[in-house]
């Protein structure tokens, strides 16, 4: 596991890399094209917010398996070219909330006060607050844009200082608002006429830059104090400078600036704004949390393990993480299965889940299905982050069900593969204990099976003697047999065996067993 580190991290993040067996490359200072000079030789990335992640870089990182973004946002890495190629990109929301939270309110604090400027004045020894007089928070009205993890801190900690708390995030459920004593506002307009302080705690998307601009700065109570810690472009700075030159805007303080980190806003220009170079996360407790989280996130993602904090992955809290591990070991054996005992191509994929796995994320598990099902037939790298779209690439539907019951069983998931003539083959699965994985049910046959790395599955007419004879020949090609059980259909009067091997089989003991009166067909699943 290589690793190359393009901008500074905690030492303990660095630490816990080495620890995990990672060789490191702390490269901090490399330009460009000393960078796409020497990613080809890194698994993994480690980046903040200046390395630029994209195609020109995909194109030279042939081993490169994850970027780890030590922070919060993800706008300096193209997503869609990480997907394509199977790359995971990491990130540490959590590790960083209380600092951006905490520098949002001090931000308010400040810019309400006026600190900077009174310091400044008493630096240079004149004592003298004329035109700096102050603005209480008790009884004034906060508007949020944006109630995730740090716009939730931060309406707690204002609702302390007797503060009335708006917000507006059309993606937070009516509960959330309701939990944290905030009043839901539908429009972002309607917000801003009503608040004497706005703060943003958005992530920067296509649909969330420039959200705030002169059309909803012209709906903005008078007098306005913004506080923007997120990301720069949310708030249009020259809609922004704007207001505060009509006097709709009186005061600003700006952690996050166009053009960062070259300090060239005109918003630096204005005595009424307080800024900070994009300090949000810049404490000793978060920068500690970033690394350490990052480095376990990317050690994880190497090793091939599900990461709840993958961003082209669907969003898994790490206690849901926990319950889904068994079904997503489950959900790739299942999708190995196919090609290994079918050879048709793949036209659509049905995916039924009952019982409790039903209540899970289940589309992380689809993701799991979908990538045991292509592994054997495709040398290209396929994992959770890029087997939607091989599947789609390939042009195979896939789908999803879910039913609260499972009839014989707590949970079962039953995968329904359609070949292009028409042609069905299903497999189900169920999981009992901590984690044990079994086989129940495979095209009609019923089953108990625990799967193993090496099976023989044949299908042969009910009757005497079948048996027998394929332990016999077993015996000659000096495979062992560890377990051997039997499903029958009594109308077709067929049957079909699953035998557990210590070993491989070669081709030539296949086709000695393909050759026993009454086999219809015999294959070796690896796994």
């Amino acid at each position: 596991m290589k690793v190359l580190v393009s901008e500074p991290i905690a030492q303990k993040g660095l630490e816990k890399l080495t620890q995990e067996g990672a060789v490191v490359d702390v490269k901090t200072s490399l330009t460009r094209q000393e960078l796409l000079d020497v990613i080809g030789e890194y698994d993994a990335l480690i980046v903040r917010s200046n390395t630029k992640v994209n195609e020109d870089l995909y194109q030279k990182a042939a081993r490169l398996k994850v970027v780890g973004r030590a922070g919060n946002g993800v706008d300096n890495i193209e997503m869609e070219g990480a997907t394509r190629r199977g790359i995971i990109v990491v990130n540490t929301p959590e590790s960083n909330v209380v600092s951006a939270a905490e520098l949002t309110i001090g931000l308010l604090f400040a810019t309400c006060r006026n600190i900077p400027q009174l310091h400044n004045r008493l630096k240079e020894r004149v004592w003298d607050r004329a035109g700096l007089k102050g603005m209480e928070l008790l009884g004034k009205t906060v508007g949020i844009v944006g109630l995730g993890r740090i716009g939730s801190l931060v309406a707690t900690r204002l609702k302390s200082f007797g503060m009335n708390i708006i917000a507006y995030d059309p993606y937070i459920s009516d509960s959330r608002f309701k939990n944290l004593g905030v009043e839901r506002k539908n429009k972002l307009e309607e917000l801003m006429a009503q608040c004497d302080i706005l703060t943003v705690h958005t992530p920067k998307t296509e649909e969330t830059y420039g959200m705030i601009g002169k059309e909803q700065f012209k709906a903005a109570k008078k007098g306005l104090t913004v506080i923007n810690c997120a990301r720069a472009g949310i708030i249009n700075e020259e809609a922004l400078m704007e207001a505060i030159k009509n006097n709709i805007v009186k005061r600003a303080g700006i952690d996050v600036l166009e053009g960062e980190p070259h300090a060239t806003s005109p918003l630096l220009d204005y005595d009424n704004v307080i800024v900070t170079p994009h300090a949000g996360a810049d404490t000793v407790e978060a920068q500690d949390n970033v690394g350490i989280t990052v480095a376990q996130e990317v050690i994880s993602a190497l090793r091939g393990e599900m990461v709840p904090n993958a961003v082209n992955l669907p969003t898994l809290p790490v206690q849901e993480l926990d319950a889904i591990k068994a079904y997503l070991k489950l959900g790739e054996t299942l999708g190995k299965m196919y090609y290994q005992l079918e050879k048709d191509a793949v036209e659509k994929v049905e995916i039924m889940y009952r019982g409790e796995v039903a209540a899970l994320e289940t589309s992380v598990v689809s993701l799991a299905i979908l990538k045991g099902l292509f592994e054997p037939v495709l040398k290209e790298r396929i994992n959770y982050v890029n087997a939607n779209v091989i599947a789609e690439s390939r042009g195979v539907a896939v789908t999803e069900s879910k039913k609260s019951s499972a009839n014989n069983y707590l949970t079962l998931i039953t995968l329904k593969v359609t070949s292009h003539d028409g042609k069905e083959f299903t497999i189900s699965g169920t999981t009992f204990g901590k984690g044990e994985l079994r086989i129940v049910e495979i095209n009609g046959y019923e089953f108990d099976i625990n799967p193993t790395p090496y099976m023989i599955i044949a299908e042969n007419t009910d009757k005497p003697g079948v048996v027998g004879q394929m332990g016999t020949l077993l015996g000659v090609g000096k495979v062992n047999i560890a377990t051997m059980q039997l499903g029958r259909k009594l109308t077709e009067q067929q049957a079909m065996m699953v035998l557990a091997v210590d070993s491989e089989v070669s081709k030539d003991t296949l086709q000695f067993l393909g050759g026993v009166e009454g086999i219809l067909r015999v294959r070796f699943v690896k796994l």
